[in-house]
């Protein structure tokens, strides 16, 4: 997917967001007759991130073990991921982002965006998903209107650089990664015969 595409959402978000700026509802509580609380940048992200991982780890986990070596090869498929190098992949890259925002220095493997070659078996890949997640939800709750946009020189490993090189946009673009590969995740269950959670 090519992250181009996310800078006009990524301006938007900012324009809506940053600095001391916090939406209010028009709408107000049909019981109390108050309007609902304003919502932080932080809570926004985390309830972004906790839907993107409700539905990634449900997909990675309806895979049953024996298919995690899956890859399609009838097609122009020579070459790409299994579904646990898939899984990895995006695992690793959340490590990756959620490693910047809050400061501190990815190791190699997030770097490369591959994972760990130590994880292999369908347990092991899903808990390095579920604890790729974990430190999301830790980074993003660090994120607030004095840090949302500040510079991060080096996190954007030269994609969309300027809005990548922020807390807010590696919070997007962890998201958008997450659901680039579960759209290709959705496809390696269906081949195997198997109905993703969310259509069931």
């Amino acid at each position: 997917m090519k992250r181009q595409n996310l800078i006009p959402f990524i301006l938007l978000l900012i324009c809506t967001i940053s600095g001391e700026v916090r939406a209010q509802t028009v709408n107000t509580d049909s019981q109390s007759g108050t309007n609902p609380p304003a919502r932080t940048v932080s809570q926004v992200l985390e309830i972004w991130i906790s839907n993107t991982e409700k539905q990634v780890v449900s997909l990675a986990d309806a895979m049953p073990e024996d298919k995690y070596s899956f890859a399609p090869t009838n097609g122009e498929f020579k070459g790409v991921r299994t579904l646990a190098e898939q899984v990895k992949h995006l695992a690793a890259f959340n490590y990756l982002a959620a490693n910047f925002i809050l400061g501190r220095t990815p190791t190699l493997d997030q770097k490369e965006e591959t994972g760990p070659d130590s994880v292999k078996t369908k347990a092991e890949v899903m808990e390095y998903l579920k604890g790729s997640f974990a430190l999301l939800h830790q980074a993003v709750a660090a994120i607030d209107n004095k840090n949302l946009v500040e510079a991060l020189p080096g996190a954007s490993k030269g994609r969309v650089a300027l809005a990548l090189e922020t807390r807010l946009g590696l919070a997007i673009d962890t998201m958008a990664h997450s659901f680039d590969h579960y759209g290709q995740l959705v496809e390696y269950l269906r081949m195997n015969g198997i109905v993703p959670p969310a259509s069931r």
